[in-house]
């Protein structure tokens, strides 16, 4: 069973490797296949821009973590339309702080189950711009 999320974009930068590798794959099978599952459905209610704007900042993260990017072939197609609008909250009525807090929690559990990728440098960035939004 897939479990597809996509993660508040603030968090992209303190996401153990594990996940950002896994977001991409999440990313292309949206664009592959446009998945559905009720924890992105919310993505087709907004224009592609918020998709394209989101992926680029995925795409960001793995560059700047020199994470090697084997494939863009999918996004290329599914983007293949553009130019596309620069959208600086992509997705910006689901991720609110609330789906902030979703997603630390998640991570949070991660971090207390002892998930190998997940230093407790990164959790404790996590934490603090958790606790920036108290």
């Amino acid at each position: 069973m897939i479990y597809l999320r996509l993660w508040h974009q603030s968090i992209l930068v303190v996401l153990p490797k594990s996940q950002l590798l896994a977001q991409w794959r999440e990313l292309n099978s949206i664009f592959a296949k446009e998945d559905r599952h009720i924890l992105i459905n919310y993505i087709y209610d907004y224009p592609k821009d918020d998709l394209f704007a989101y992926t680029q900042l995925v795409l960001q993260e793995m560059r700047a973590r020199s994470i090697n990017i084997r494939t863009v072939d999918k996004m290329e197609r599914y983007f293949a339309e553009g130019p596309f609008e620069n959208v600086p909250h992509p997705f910006a009525r689901h991720h609110n702080d609330e789906y902030f807090e979703i997603c630390y929690f998640n991570l949070k559990e991660k971090f207390m189950r002892g998930q190998k990728d997940f230093d407790k440098e990164r959790y404790e960035a996590l934490r603090k711009m958790y606790e920036a939004l108290e």
